[in-house]
């Protein structure tokens, strides 16, 4: 009978896509994903106006004209701070969720957006530049914990067949944001100089409705279960998310990962890299983060229009043809989205750095030749929309579904919390080095992007295994055999609560 039960629970964890599902799903990415997307992109229309109230404030108060290069300096920090406070939030993942919950760390984490977004609104006012600065980090804060959150919520309430998709909204919440800052940016909108301060305090607005809403979804029900051992609770929380009558195969296989974590707490973040067991998970998650940062994609959300006046583009066109690349993100991301269950995850993954890799080495190019070929300026601007497609296609959303697929409970917060803060580091350093680098090395700057999304897509292709509709343990024991570990040490880690192997060789 046990050796039969898995099997057949596994096949009745799948299920249909309900509406408190999909609900909770776009609502926890509308207040948190969609407000990351936004902060990347909505200093890039305004720099100017930045710039020039730095230069203003700081003649104001100390009576001394900057040089260009210093506000330069200083509007990057302005930009990169959002991806310091990202990486502090990060770090607070594994307390805050294990203590509070999934739901209920975004739900408390909310307040940061009030505080951030209400500094930004009134720096103008104050004559003061620090405000910006630290609204923005503040913001970071908050998107550092929600980016990791969110995924990780979706994840553990979304059944096997649904994970992809329902793990690849927030990537759409997160190019939609990206798009209404562009669109908001535009000279007939809020572009103006009067408006740049209403422009980034808007954050608020999706977090006011995430805040009067969220509240009355449950729980993670692995979570509620799993950590707080509240049975009732997972119950009600599984009928809310699931068609009533399909939720008994579920609690079993809780059940069962409860039984094999039982003798272990939450593993701390050196634990987890310490833990032989789950090496090339790490590694993973590492290459995975470290990639997505160094592709490139956030030198274009940064910067877009500079680097489209450098491809060319006349100067009067060139915010409309950022708002385009908005509209080319949201579509890209959404095709991920609709065929992440049917292609996989490996597939977006290589297919979408294959492509990144191409459009880099095509930038360059094309920004070498344009002096002779004046069609090259639209080479360009296509090889710039076909980096952004081809990261939200798959690099975009993939890593953090893959970072809760490839860990159990035990270890997902502290997984998070490396991806996390790996990610945001890298965010922060091709933040504030880009411009300087882009001095130094002109076109050329765009084979280093290139090299590196050559090489996370070979990765992928040689290490990360197909995670399509498997359960965590399933998943595990795809892993185990790239770990190296003895037959006896693996043993001795089930056991201890992490492989699986133990248990099918059993039967």
């Amino acid at each position: 009978m046990e050796g039969e039960l898995l099997p057949r629970n596994d096949a009745n964890i799948c299920a249909h896509l309900t509406v408190s599902l999909l609900a909770v799903t776009f609502l926890a990415s509308f207040g948190s994903s969609l407000l990351f997307g936004y902060n990347l992109a909505v200093v890039n229309s305004p720099a100017q106006y930045i710039k020039d109230f730095y230069n203003e404030t700081i003649v104001e108060s100390y009576g001394w004209t900057p040089d260009e290069q210093f506000l330069t300096a200083l509007y990057s920090l302005t930009v990169s701070i959002f991806a310091i406070g990202g990486m502090m939030g990060a770090l607070l993942v594994g307390v805050l969720v294990t203590k509070y919950g999934r739901k209920g760390t975004l739900v408390r984490s909310t307040v940061l957006v009030f505080i951030g977004g209400t500094l930004m609104g009134f720096s103008r006012l104050c004559r003061m530049p620090a405000m910006v600065i630290v609204g923005r980090f503040i913001m970071g804060v908050y998107s550092g914990i929600s980016l990791s959150v969110v995924p990780m919520y979706l994840s553990e309430i979304a059944p096997k067949n649904l994970r992809g998709f329902l793990g690849l909204v927030p990537t759409i919440h997160i190019c939609l944001g990206v798009f209404i800052a562009q669109a908001l940016g535009l000279p007939e909108l809020l572009g103006k100089e009067e408006y740049w301060p209403l422009l980034l305090s808007l954050v608020v607005c999706p977090t006011m409705v995430q805040l009067m809403l969220l509240p009355w979804f449950p729980e993670s029900p692995r979570y509620l279960f799993i950590e707080k051992g509240n049975v009732d609770a997972t119950i009600k929380a599984l009928n809310c998310y699931r068609t009533k009558g399909n939720i008994q195969a579920e609690v079993e296989e809780m059940e069962e990962e409860k039984c094999s974590l039982s003798s272990i707490q939450t593993v701390s973040v050196c634990g987890l890299l310490m833990d032989r067991c789950v090496r090339w998970q790490v590694i993973t998650v590492v290459v995975a983060n470290i990639g997505m940062q160094l592709s490139g994609i956030d030198v274009i959300w940064y910067y877009t229009n500079d680097i489209f006046k450098n491809a060319g583009i006349p100067e009067p066109y060139v915010q409309y043809t950022t708002v385009g690349t908005g509209v080319v993100e949201i579509i890209f991301g959404t095709l991920g989205c609709f065929t992440i269950e049917r292609l996989g995850r490996r597939s977006l993954m290589i297919g979408g750095y294959l492509f990144m890799g191409l459009c880099c080495a095509g930038i360059t190019a094309s920004m070498l030749l344009q002096a002779q070929l004046s069609f090259m300026h639209y080479i360009s601007m296509g090889c710039i929309v076909g980096i952004i497609a081809g990261f939200c296609i798959g690099p975009a959303g993939v890593p953090f579904l893959i970072t809760a697929e490839l860990f159990k409970q035990s270890h997902r917060p502290a997984a998070y919390t490396v991806g996390g803060c790996l990610n945001w580091l890298f965010n922060f350093a091709i933040g504030f080095i880009f411009p300087f680098l882009e001095m130094a090395a002109g076109p050329y700057c765009y084979l280093i992007f290139c090299t590196i999304c050559l090489g996370v897509a070979v990765y992928t292709i040689v290490i990360l295994p197909e995670t399509k509709n498997k359960t965590f343990m399933e998943i595990s024991q795809m892993l185990a055999t790239k770990n190296t570990i003895l037959r006896e040490e693996l043993k001795l880690a089930v056991m201890n609560g992490y492989g699986t192997l133990g248990h099918h060789e059993e039967k």
